[in-house]
């Protein structure tokens, strides 16, 4: 777990997300994906250190869910490794079951 920052790191850092964030037009002039990686570097700068930023993240993560999938794995979130890691260990419990005869539950 990471230590809590000082106000003073954490506003640093969110002032440098946002800032990223907004050069990244101009970088997307610019030949190549600079723009993607600019944006993404701003985002997870943003996401870290604002509380807001994160509810509003989750709220739209919520609202489209396909965006929230990929977004989590851009982001290499904990919680997408720990969502994927559930859903394959049941899937294999799934296959487990099915293989041993026991009867499928209907949902």
């Amino acid at each position: 777990m990471k230590g809590r920052r000082s106000p003073v790191i954490r506003i640093a850092l969110l002032v440098t997300g946002a800032l990223l964030i907004l050069v990244t037009p101009l970088v997307g002039i610019i030949p190549g994906p600079g723009g993607i990686f600019t944006f993404a570097a701003g985002l997870v700068l943003v996401l870290q250190n604002s509380n807001w930023a994160r509810g509003r993240f989750v709220r739209l993560k919520r609202r489209w869910p396909r965006f929230g999938h990929y977004a989590d794995m851009a982001l290499r979130r904990r919680s997408f490794r720990q969502r994927q890691k559930r859903d394959k260990e049941a899937a294999a419990a799934k296959a487990e079951a099915a293989m041993l005869g026991f009867p499928q539950e209907s949902r």
